[in-house]
């Protein structure tokens, strides 16, 4: 963030990152999210990306998981990874009060609600369990996460489409910028992989109708569906220096818009997605040849990619030709709500292992998207002599949302 006078910020508005935790595709652990990608493998089988290795008992007890929606049992297993990291496996090193937790999803617990809908139409009422509305609700995991931390500070679902990850981060972000909290516990969480919700998303047009789409590949035709989660602790700088806690990163910049345009589509002038952009390289004070990387939203749409490329051309310019770029949905699957909370952490471990994971599987970039550094093969990433890797995480929801974060790897920090 920067300040009127160009001078760097105070410790207090500097926000940082202390802890990460994810279950994806790949696995359990944000290791596996970056070692698995970083060396070319996928998660996806059978056309979409499922938590196969996902075992939610080492962390919940049988009545957690009895009373919680997959969405949310995703959700408390990524941050008790996080907050370990971060050093609370004691306790809260902060009031209670002062601890926020925004955790964004689209479906919320959608598996739990046909199950429940089955079974009201097969026996009915009296055949629909007691607990059905609090595993549904979109604000569920975010309260299990509260509940089981002690967290009573503002706690709350944010979504707002597949931005709804990213725009959970924002809004912890400028929660410790404000000081209206010590730290925040913030992601997103989805589990989206039901008949319903693949159906719907067929029908729309959206998802892949042969389930072997890669993300920029001219052979392309839609995304691939994906269920995992993605959280992260946040703190002030100041905050992570007085308990003597290690930084994995920091975020330098947040921006977000609205193309208002329509509830479904992306906006063809791509203004708003370059609003986005500039507003994250500004509060970042970052030049687009300051980046190292770039994990693009890319979600395996034709049009999706181009209008993205587009307006990152609009701002990047020419440093985009030279900018190492790969997309996460090429190994993950879409996680919706979830996909931006774990980019940002696959971004963070790009930037902190100084090397990009790849595209995976793509062979035959689209032309028509012009010149851009694909990354094709593990890559490794260059900066500046004494400083640190810098990137950037675009994600460009359904409806028009638009948020982008810059992010700075551990180095440096301090």
């Amino acid at each position: 963030m920067n300040t009127d006078d160009g001078r760097r910020p105070r410790p207090e508005h500097r926000v940082v990152i202390t802890g990460t935790g994810a279950v994806t595709p790949l696995g359990e652990g944000v290791a596996a999210l970056h070692q698995r990608a970083v060396k070319g493998e996928s998660g996806l089988a059978d056309g979409e990306g499922r938590c196969r290795e996902f075992d939610p008992h080492a962390v919940l007890s049988r009545k957690e998981i009895h009373g919680t929606d997959r969405f949310s049992q995703l959700a408390l297993v990524a941050a008790e990874e996080a907050t370990r990291q971060a050093g609370w496996a004691d306790g809260l090193p902060y009031a209670p009060e002062r601890v926020m937790c925004v955790i964004g999803s689209v479906t919320g617990g959608v598996r739990t609600f046909e199950e429940q809908l089955t079974a009201l139409r097969r026996n009915g009422a009296d055949a629909v369990s007691r607990q059905t509305m609090p595993m549904i609700a979109p604000h569920a995991a975010a309260v299990q996460i509260a509940v089981r931390h002690r967290l009573r500070g503002e706690t709350y679902c944010l979504t707002s489409g597949c931005a709804s990850g990213t725009q959970a981060i924002g809004s912890g972000v400028r929660a410790i910028r404000s000081g209206s909290a010590d730290a925040v516990v913030v992601g997103g969480a989805e589990a989206p992989l039901t008949n319903f919700v693949r159906a719907a998303y067929l029908k729309a047009g959206f998802m892949s109708p042969t389930g072997i789409s890669v993300p920029f590949d001219e052979g392309r035709d839609g995304f691939l569906m994906g269920e995992g989660a993605g959280v992260l602790v946040l703190e002030s700088e100041r905050s992570a220096e007085r308990r003597g806690q290690p930084v994995l990163g920091e975020v330098l910049g947040y921006g977000a818009s609205s193309d208002a345009f329509h509830v479904l589509s992306s906006a063809e002038d791509g203004v708003a997605a370059m609003d986005a952009i500039r507003r994250a390289l500004a509060d970042a004070g970052v030049t687009p040849d300051g980046l190292s990387y770039l994990n693009a939203h890319a979600t395996g749409s034709a049009r999706d990619d181009r209008l993205e490329v587009a307006a990152l051309r609009g701002v990047l310019t020419d440093a985009l030709e030279t900018l190492p770029m790969s997309s996460t949905k090429s190994v993950t699957g879409h996680l919706m709500g979830a996909a931006g909370a774990v980019e940002a952490i696959a971004t963070l471990m790009a930037l902190n292992d100084g090397v990009a994971p790849p595209t995976v599987g793509l062979r035959r970039p689209d032309a028509e998207l012009g010149t851009l550094r694909h990354v094709l093969h593990a890559t490794p990433l260059r900066t500046l002599p004494g400083r640190r890797a810098v990137g950037i995480s675009t994600t460009f929801g359904f409806g028009g949302h638009n948020a982008v974060l810059v992010l700075g790897s551990g180095a440096g920090t301090g």
